[in-house]
């Protein structure tokens, strides 16, 4: 069973910073694409970052580029999630999700496994 749990969401003023992290327990993810996605109250999920778990390959939704980094620690199976100079269009639930394969994936009927989600909230 996989197991992926977020953390590191909260509360932040615009244009302060929040790390998230991602824990995948379950399985080795050497050949699994780790994303982030967001989803605000009353929109669709959408894309914020993927990471190949093997080879450092990133991919960004352009909304995000410039201010988020995201990375893993392979010995810790945990993927992050930096956000900087964030904006109040950032607040949503922030979920990480975890593909098996090669490349980085955009969309969510790409990912198999899910975290239950962190609330990550920027006023202004």
């Amino acid at each position: 069973q996989v197991q992926l749990v977020e953390s590191g969401g909260g509360l932040v003023q615009a244009g302060g910073s929040l790390r998230l992290s991602c824990a995948a327990s379950g399985r080795t993810f050497s050949r699994y694409t780790m994303g982030w996605f967001r989803q605000a109250p009353g929109k669709e999920r959408e894309f914020v970052a993927a990471i190949r778990w093997s080879v450092e390959r990133r991919h960004y939704a352009d909304s995000v580029k410039g201010r988020f980094t995201v990375s893993r620690d392979n010995a810790k199976n945990t993927v992050y999630l930096q956000m900087n100079n964030l904006k109040p269009e950032d607040s949503a639930v922030y979920y990480c999700a975890a593909k098996a394969g090669s490349d980085v994936y955009t969309t969510t009927t790409d990912y198999e496994y899910w975290g239950q989600g962190t609330q990550v909230t920027v006023s202004s």
